[in-house]
């Protein structure tokens, strides 16, 4: 098994469904069902640092994330029915995390 992150971004076409806690709930509890659910997080404001440079205020496009495992792209792309955000219309980017040995 692989391990894949999933971003959510700030950009679904209907805001209601993309923020119901029901439909969070189902797609959690159907995540946690699946055995590979290694948890997720919404994410607040931050601070961009680079050495010699102002501080930045952080976008507010990425709302959240969620870590998976399955065997390849195709598998991780499975765990996007039911996401509320992507079933809403808006993104959810999906990243492999390499393991560095």
């Amino acid at each position: 098994m692989k391990d894949f992150i999933l971003f959510m971004y700030n950009d679904a076409i209907d805001k209601t469904q993309a923020n119901d806690d029901e439909k969070w709930g189902v797609y959690f509890s159907n995540l946690r069902t699946s055995g590979q659910f290694d948890g997720g997080s919404s994410i607040g404001q931050g601070t961009k640092f680079k050495k010699n440079h102002p501080e930045l205020p952080s976008g507010t496009q990425m709302t959240g994330f969620i870590r998976i495992r399955a065997g390849d792209m195709d598998g991780a792309k499975a765990f996007l029915s039911g996401n509320p955000i992507f079933e809403a219309g808006g993104t959810v980017e999906i990243r492999e995390l390499p393991r560095d040995e």
